[in-house]
């Protein structure tokens, strides 16, 4: 692994804009990590689709198995001198990440329905098909402790909260000027 100088982390619930802000990171010449990956690969190599229930359950038995930061030590040796991670989803993998040298913690999130129709528009499978169906799967995301997800945790421990319930210039413009704030410089 390169030496680290800035690394941004990512965090929030579903369809609140995270994957947008790493491509838009990515388009400022930051690598691409995401735990979400790790997850993925473990279903596949279980047999399982990539359906959100199956990526849930996975994630979860992988921190039971291994420690609730296991998805960001599986990570650590992609992440280069300018990486954006995408997908933190546990305490456990924001502790692993703080152990990095310019690491900085951005919250994304946006109002329920917001993201509800978000998701919608992009078709994934297991979203939820309503807005109360796409609420009480939520809840399954926002555990207190343990090995499962625990997107609220999270959020909490951000460095800096994103709003993101305007235009995609909006949100880009929101980054750009968190991360200033932090004197994370972009170019």
């Amino acid at each position: 692994m390169a030496r680290v100088k800035i690394c941004v982390g990512l965090t929030g619930p579903n369809a609140s804009g995270k994957g947008e802000v790493a491509r838009f990171l990515e388009g400022k010449g930051f690598s691409l990590c995401s735990l979400s990956d790790v997850v993925r690969q473990e279903a596949t190599r279980r047999g399982l689709d990539h359906s959100r229930e199956n990526l849930i359950r996975t994630g979860t038995a992988l921190r039971e198995q291994f420690g609730e930061g296991v998805l960001a030590q599986r990570t650590l040796p992609k992440i280069s001198q300018r990486s954006v991670v995408d997908s933190i989803r546990n305490p456990g993998e924001i502790q692993v990440l703080r152990t990095l040298p310019g690491f900085h913690l951005l919250g994304i999130d946006a109002p329920v329905a917001l993201r509800f129709e978000r998701s919608r528009r992009r078709g994934r499978v297991g979203d939820g098909e309503t807005l109360e169906e796409f609420e009480r799967k939520e809840i399954l995301e926002k555990a207190s402790q343990g090995p499962g997800q625990q997107l609220d945790v999270c959020l909490s421990q951000a460095d800096l909260l994103v709003r993101n319930d305007g235009t995609l210039e909006e949100l880009h413009r929101k980054v750009e000027q968190a991360l200033a704030f932090r004197g994370v410089p972009l170019s």
